[in-house]
């Protein structure tokens, strides 16, 4: 009996795969053609993430799932490395709960551009040329080729300073009693939420257990200053060390102008306080001066408190919203207008004044552009934060300087906080949430697309200089 032949014939093409080259055709499509677009969509969507997370009854204590809005409000500020809180994160959260929250400030922390740049590595295998560019001009990188690159030095140097202040905080801990797990757990949550500017504790107390512990409060203040600097600060400065001759004019910009915040910060918040009995009138000097630098290091963007912002002095509330609303350096995991943004409008005024035509400083010459871009970044973030105060004042109907300490505080992804966040509705939690998502991604993005967008024209209208002032 003859065999019967089997004749094999390749299966027809199906569209497995159509969804996943639909995808990876949107992401070229968008990091090409408006990169500025694609990490808004990036951002949203990990904020979406872990917000299912903390969604999930594992990720509270209680086992019960959390209420959206406060879910919600939770992933914003750790992904948006800010720090507000509607419910405690050391009672309300579970262990899992505390672990979904900081995953999301180390992934926020690395940045909106870095984290768009690294989705279209994954999805694409490859960064068009205008998603270099973008990536570039967050990154202050000299050449596109070296975005790739420089995309790894970012996650190995978040990493390793992380592990740097875990190895100065874990036995600290230990030596307080605590038992290794704890140790070690509180030690990797103060760490990663100290660099990343975060604010996030694991004590229902905060940092005020250790008002008084250096051991402590130094490693947190270093952390959060490192991290405040940015990463292209960090890169030239492991590039070039203390040779200041070599560092580029944002380095030189950055470190001046954050320097000078913070011990001007230091001397007027102390200033202020000395005599302030609700806070640290009753300590002794030395106790007084480290309260008042931590205070001034914190408002760098950082978040963490060891006195009531409630009991503050209503010149020191305004000096603190001053000081968040200028925030940290560029690319950095610090908030606010950016410590550059400052420098350069500080340096027009100067120049403006002299009669100059030119804004120059270490002998080079700022670009007209970007005083335009730090003017819109400027009136954009005040924008912001006026509107989100108009809301939130008809929503809470609390005074003015509860409510405008708060904004400016979720605006520049701070974190400190008069308490306000907790007692507000689900409707100005959501302002807030919006506030802290156009903190973190508005000024970076806006920045980074104008950058990108010089036209040249061929011809110029006629001048005619309308009144000033």
């Amino acid at each position: 009996m003859a065999k019967s032949q089997y004749v094999w014939h390749p299966p027809k093409e199906t569209h497995r795969f159509a969804p996943v080259t639909a995808v990876r055709d949107f992401v070229d499509r968008v990091a090409n053609g408006s990169p500025a677009r694609l990490a808004l969509i990036v951002f949203a969507l990990v904020i979406l993430l872990f917000t299912a997370l903390l969604s999930l009854p594992m990720a509270a204590a209680d086992g019960k799932a959390t209420a959206f809005h406060d879910a919600l409000f939770t992933a914003v500020s750790a992904v948006c490395v800010t720090g507000l809180t509607t419910v405690s994160t050391a009672l309300h959260w579970s262990f899992f709960g505390q672990l979904v929250i900081l995953a999301g400030i180390f992934v926020g922390g690395l940045g909106i551009l870095t984290l768009a740049s690294l989705m279209a590595l994954m999805v694409s295998k490859r960064l068009g040329v205008r998603g270099k560019l973008i990536a570039q001009e967050a990154m202050n990188a000299g050449r596109l080729g070296e975005v790739g690159s420089l995309l790894r030095i970012v996650i190995t140097t978040s990493v390793s300073i992380e592990v740097v202040l875990v190895l100065f905080l874990a036995p600290r801990f230990l030596i307080l009693g605590e038992s290794f797990p704890e140790a070690l757990w509180h030690a990797v949550f103060y760490s990663v939420s100290s660099f990343n500017n975060a604010g996030f504790t694991p004590h229902s107390d905060g940092v005020v257990p250790y008002e008084n512990d250096l051991w402590v409060l130094i490693p947190l203040m270093v952390g959060g200053f490192i991290g405040s600097l940015g990463f292209p600060v960090l890169m030239v400065l492991m590039s070039s060390g203390l040779k200041v001759r070599r560092w580029n004019l944002h380095t030189k910009l950055t470190l001046q102008v954050s320097a000078i915040l913070v011990l001007a910060g230091a001397v007027l918040w102390g200033f202020l306080e000395w005599g302030n009995p609700d806070t640290i009138g009753n300590m002794n000097a030395g106790d007084k001066v480290v309260h008042s630098l931590f205070a001034s290091v914190m408002t760098r963007s950082l978040g963490f408190n060891l006195v009531d912002m409630n009991q503050l002095n209503s010149a020191t509330m305004l000096l603190t919203d001053a000081l968040m609303f200028a925030g940290g350096g560029s690319a950095s995991t610090a908030g606010g207008i950016k410590v550059t943004t400052l420098a350069v409008m500080f340096l027009a005024i100067v120049a403006e004044a002299r009669g100059d035509s030119d804004v120059k400083v270490y002998g080079r010459t700022i670009p007209q552009g970007t005083m335009r871009v730090a003017i819109s970044v400027i009136m954009m973030g005040a924008t912001f934060v006026l509107m989100a105060t108009g809301a939130l004042l008809v929503i809470s109907g609390q005074s003015l300087d509860r409510v405008l300490f708060e904004s400016i505080s979720a605006f520049a992804t701070c974190g400190l906080s008069t308490g306000l966040s907790a007692q507000l509705p689900p409707a100005g939690v959501y302002v807030l949430s919006v506030l802290m998502f156009a903190g973190r991604v508005g000024t970076i993005t806006v920045a980074a697309a104008l950058a990108l967008r010089q036209r040249r024209q061929l011809f110029h209208y006629p001048e005619e200089r309308p009144i000033i002032g």
